[in-house]
């Protein structure tokens, strides 16, 4: 198999998003669960609570005291700090100096405002206030799982089209030899740096990370080289390219003989999805695929060549 080293080995350093130094040790991070959990138990006259403060992935001791909360690495937040906290429940809060800090961006290329919004599990990205997985009923971390269930699993070479956070990318890599994944904003990537669930994306050996336009980055792929192609990309009115015949010829020109393609569309059953499946299944078609399957459960469609 084809190196993705080599094949991108003459490609311009600023695109890869991989060599970048080395993730440091993330500070302290709190959502409005975490800051309303904290009022409560010090309301309740305890002076020790548990806390996860890497958004459920771990849990230490805080200390409660009548001025505010001391956390581990010694900073402190008074409990006016945590009521505001508490009272915002679409964004997630980095701790330095004392004082909360959101976890938030304006984009490079569309000027939109990127934030990272807690969830039950892991976060989500907002992008204009859009959140950009599925949080009714689900989570983001199951929601990619389920995407991956109805590709068929991930192995030999992947192409994610889409980085966002990277839970694709992540758990593509678990059973997949190599990943490439693709990210267009420069300002999503520093935000999932942020973000505890995204660490592996810029630490796995087996992921490697570009910025650039997919559209055109799919382009000096070679042929035949991926065995599974993982297409999230963002709506049709921001990103139309994406769903265009084009864009799916070079995806059948890229994928090895028998390779798929998962294209998450949104809810099928919707009036919107149901039309957005109609144009996408015809191109898909005209473009090369041999079948297109529904995939319902996953709100897309797996293409195979």
């Amino acid at each position: 198999m084809l190196s993705l080293d080599i094949v991108w080995d003459d490609l311009p350093r600023r695109q890869d998003a991989s060599r970048a130094s080395a993730q440091l040790a993330l500070p302290p991070i709190l959502t409005w669960q975490t800051a309303q959990a904290l009022l409560h138990q010090f309301q309740q006259g305890k002076g020790r609570a548990e806390v996860s403060l890497d958004l459920g992935i771990s849990t230490c001791q805080a200390i409660l005291r009548p001025q505010g909360v001391l956390l581990p690495d010694g900073q402190q937040l008074t409990w006016e700090a945590l009521r505001r906290i508490g009272e915002s429940k679409t964004t997630c809060y980095r701790i330095e100096q004392n004082r909360p800090h959101p976890l938030r961006a304006i984009g490079q290329n569309s000027d939109l405002t990127l934030s990272l919004m807690p969830t039950s599990a892991a976060p989500t990205l907002l992008v204009g206030g859009l959140p950009m997985h599925r949080i009714k009923h689900t989570d983001p971390w199951q929601d990619t799982q389920r995407k991956l269930k109805a590709a068929g699993g991930a192995y030999g070479a992947i192409l994610d089209t889409a980085t966002g956070l990277g839970y694709t990318a992540i758990l593509a890599a678990k059973t997949a030899q190599e990943v490439l994944t693709i990210e267009i904003e420069p300002a999503v990537l520093e935000i999932a740096r942020q973000n505890p669930w995204s660490r592996e994306l810029f630490e796995n050996p087996r992921i490697r990370s570009l910025i650039g336009d997919a559209f055109e980055l799919i382009q000096e792929l070679p042929d035949g080289h991926f065995s599974l192609i993982l297409h999230d990309p963002p709506t049709f009115s921001l990103a139309g390219e994406l769903y265009s015949s084009e864009f799916y010829r070079q995806c059948v020109r890229v994928l090895r003989e028998r390779g798929r393609m998962f294209h998450y569309i949104g809810d099928l059953q919707s009036k919107m999805g149901a039309g957005l499946l109609r144009g996408v299944t015809r191109r898909l078609l005209e473009a090369g695929f041999s079948r297109v399957l529904r995939k319902p459960q996953a709100f897309g469609v797996l293409a195979i060549k």
